[in-house]
């Protein structure tokens, strides 16, 4: 069990959890394991979110990398997939991202990412941890002229644009209408500045809300998490789709003209059309993760597409796509993974792949977003005692509730028990045609299990 590293790198409360000393030894530690294999000082990229606890987490962050030896640029804030895109391009040693990403501003999280761009493994967190309690970190300790230098390289978010409009110049240019405007909500995040230079870059007309960070204003009612802000703007702007990305824009989730919800599902499902029209969608596959909806699964079976759930985590989703060669993959939450360009999910690269879409069917957003009918979803927890959280595959009565449910759904409706990993709890996730009878439904499998596992 991992005492730091939870699913997506170590998230805690900035400056009483996620403490300098923590931070220091993290770093310290992290550029130890993820050069022990090169025979030279590492370079190792830090971007950073707006949270006001960013640059405090970050100076503690560079004295521990330059302490070890290696150096260090500091790319300021920039969003997490910038800095995958260019600890891979610049071949440097590691990428760190400080940020907490959809959380609120108090939090703040260290993720690390390998040279290839891709978040490191479970091994390799296990293996930082290892280091930080074992007591060596004192005998890691750079001497005279092996001491770490940092520099500013701020410059470099010119090189991310620059990948934008390498990707889409050529391809929107001749699709771009006057009367298309794009809204924007940056989440007051790490986008901020980035995505509008790339929307000026490609000529897309846009409107921009939420872009003004102070620091503790990140994912505050606005951004993926909070659509209503942009749901409101596009409608009052008569706008003809809103964007919306989550703090360290990584995620992208999207509104049509009537302020009407695209969630990364009906974003898969459109991305996929497209890339397959284009002969562009590997071993026409979409990979997802079970708790996406069964009216996803339905659109690729109507349109002869393979499809793989795998469990809960974008980067179970990423191992799927590197194992069997697939390039297209994602969460309902709008983490979306486009191996070709990146891999990891990139808010901004999904955004303009859907724009793109958008723009080469010649449709309104809303009935492009048509494509894919979503099934009412409704999630119960049944708190349990921890020690009994996975019983109920063995359980008869459980069992038993849950094979009639199905026979009943027919195809039309989905039951996913999943023990949650972190809290006593059991989720009990149904689907189904209609809202309140799931609801009923999955309330009285939640009662059962509680009667059951207590």
């Amino acid at each position: 069990m991992r005492k730091y590293f939870g699913t997506d790198g170590i998230r805690r409360i900035a400056n009483t959890e996620l403490t300098p000393e923590l931070v220091y030894k993290v770093a310290k530690a992290g550029a130890y394991v993820l050069s022990k294999h090169t025979n030279k000082a590492p370079t190792i990229l830090i971007g950073r979110d707006t949270r006001i606890s960013g640059t405090l987490i970050e100076s503690a962050m560079v004295a521990g990398f330059l302490s070890y030896g290696a150096n260090v640029k500091l790319l300021g804030v920039m969003p997490t997939p910038a800095v995958a895109y260019l600890t891979r391009k610049l071949k440097a040693d590691a990428g760190v991202v400080i940020s907490a990403s959809h959380n609120t501003y108090e939090f703040n999280g260290v993720k690390y990412f390998s040279n290839k761009g891709t978040k490191i493994s479970d091994s390799l967190e296990e293996e930082i941890e290892e280091v930080m309690e074992s007591g060596k970190l004192d005998e890691l300790t750079a001497i005279k002229d092996k001491i770490g230098v940092s520099e500013y390289s701020m410059d470099l978010i010119e090189e991310y644009v620059y990948f934008f409009r390498k990707t889409f110049d050529d391809n929107l240019e001749k699709y771009l209408r006057d009367d298309f405007i794009v809204g924007i909500d940056t989440a007051n995040g790490a986008t901020y500045k980035v995505a509008e230079k790339v929307f000026k870059t490609l000529g897309i007309k846009y409107k921009i809300i939420n872009n003004n960070p102070n620091g503790i204003n990140i994912n505050d009612g606005c951004g993926s998490t909070h659509l209503e802000k942009i749901k409101q703007f596009v409608i009052e702007n008569k706008l003809s789709l809103g964007i919306a990305y989550d703090g360290d824009g990584d995620r992208c989730l999207a509104v049509d003209e009537n302020g009407e919800e695209i969630d990364g599902d009906k974003i898969l499902a459109i991305i996929s059309k497209m890339l397959k029209r284009k002969g562009k969608l590997n071993k026409n596959t979409i990979v997802a993760t079970v708790m996406s909806n069964l009216g996803l699964n339905k659109y690729t079976k109507e349109n002869d597409l393979q499809f793989y759930q795998t469990q809960v985590g974008d980067r179970y989703v990423l191992e799927k796509m590197l194992q069997e060669g697939y390039n297209l993959g994602g969460e309902q939450s709008g983490h979306v993974i486009l191996l070709d360009y990146n891999p990891t999910g990139d808010g901004i690269l999904t955004s303009l792949m859907l724009i793109q879409a958008i723009l080469e069917e010649d449709k309104k957003t809303s009935e492009l977003s048509n494509i894919i009918k979503l099934y009412p979803q409704t999630l119960v927890n049944a708190k349990v005692n921890s020690d009994k959280k996975y019983a109920y595959k063995e359980d008869i009565d459980i069992k038993n509730a849950i094979e009639e449910l199905e026979k009943e759904f027919d195809g039309n409706g989905r039951v996913l028990i999943r023990p949650s990993g972190t809290e006593p709890l059991v989720r009990v996730m149904l689907e189904g045609e209609n809202q309140e009878y799931i609801t009923k439904k999955a309330t009285e499998i939640a009662k059962l299990i509680e009667a059951k596992l207590n």
